[in-house]
């Protein structure tokens, strides 16, 4: 298997227009990609686009009823769905769809040997939408679709997903809590939107003790969140030992964002990255697929996600596999535009 790293997006998730002044905005992604470009990483990566994800993969984690109404609701072009926060559009309904889809390509891509690493660039975000519900910005749960997948298309049997976003993952959480296959570890701001992943919450059934929860206060900054990562999050990794690691990446407990009350800085970010990195070279084979959550400071966000990627781009086979090379590679014109 080659040791390239992938970046997945696609231009129609730009077309999720959540209304001027909203904090998720299609300038998310441009600014991303743009900080890639001015860096020069973009030829280290082997670019690719996304097919919507099939209702059946969606259905692994959302009701059928809870789909149809995600669809009917932009099609009519309904303001928002579910809380207030939570905007959609006529074009919404696809975007999400692309965004689980990624995920889902990412899977197919590390499964064919054609990457080891891949970084998927969406939007809408994921991990706060539950089985019937959207809600924080989330329609369809990217991150625990993509799970479902790795397990059910391509027979793996234990998936460690950890989440940095400064919010609990919710819904991710609600997905596996009765699930001893899929790990759930979340470090996030507490007291904080949405008020769940207490320390209790630790998995309940045949889920028990694999969800854990590090609620941090405001104001934690770099060393916090590396100590957290390397104390709690390292020896879970070692006992559990998954075959498959995926990262929810909320780039929003940046000391610049404004959604935020922590202090990690671009620097702390690569660290983490470099834990969850190691983690999966150690027990998945470097089997790794990060999905973007959070962070809304453009500025902030772009050069978080560039160190992120720099770091996913360390100890590759031969640097440069998978970028200037015969393969299709995505037109991003449309997007930086």
């Amino acid at each position: 298997m080659t040791k390239n790293v992938a970046l997945i997006t696609h231009p129609d998730m730009l077309k999720h227009n959540t209304g001027q002044g909203h904090p998720e905005q299609p300038e998310r992604i441009k600014s991303v990609l743009q900080t890639l470009k001015d860096r020069d990483y973009l030829p280290e990566l082997l670019e690719e686009t996304p097919e919507p994800a099939a209702r059946e993969w969606i259905e692994t984690v959302h009701d059928s009823k809870y789909v149809d109404r995600v669809e009917l609701m932009c099609r009519k072009a309904y303001p928002t769905i579910d809380s207030p926060d939570t905007s959609i559009s006529k074009d919404s309904f696809r975007a999400a769809l692309l965004a689980a889809g990624s995920g889902l390509k990412a899977a197919d891509l590390i499964r064919q040997g054609l990457a080891r690493r891949v970084f998927c660039l969406v939007r809408p975000p994921g991990h706060h939408a539950e089985r019937n519900r959207a809600m924080g910005f989330c329609l369809f749960n990217n991150i625990a679709v993509v799970a479902r997948y790795l397990q059910q298309k391509h027979g793996v049997q234990k998936i460690l997903i950890v989440d940095w976003d400064v919010h609990h993952g919710n819904g991710t959480q609600q997905a596996f809590y009765e699930d001893n296959s899929v790990f759930y570890f979340s470090t996030h701001q507490s007291p904080h939107y949405p008020g769940s992943g207490g320390k209790e919450e630790i998995g309940r059934g045949p889920g028990k003790g694999f969800t854990r929860n590090v609620p941090l206060p405001a104001g934690s900054g770099d060393k916090a969140y590396l100590q957290a990562f390397e104390e709690i999050l390292v020896p879970i990794a070692e006992s559990f030992q998954p075959e498959f690691v995926l990262i929810s990446a909320g780039f929003d407990p940046h000391r610049d964002d404004p959604l935020s009350g922590m202090k990690v800085t671009e620097k702390g970010f690569a660290g983490l990255t470099a834990i969850v990195r190691k983690i999966a070279d150690r027990t998945a084979d470097g089997r790794l697929i990060s999905l973007l959550e959070g962070g809304y400071n453009l500025k902030a966000l772009g050069n978080s996600a560039a160190a992120h990627v720099q770091e996913l781009l360390q100890q590759r086979a031969a640097r440069g596999t998978g970028g200037r090379n015969d393969k299709k590679r995505l037109n991003l014109t449309s997007i930086k535009k």
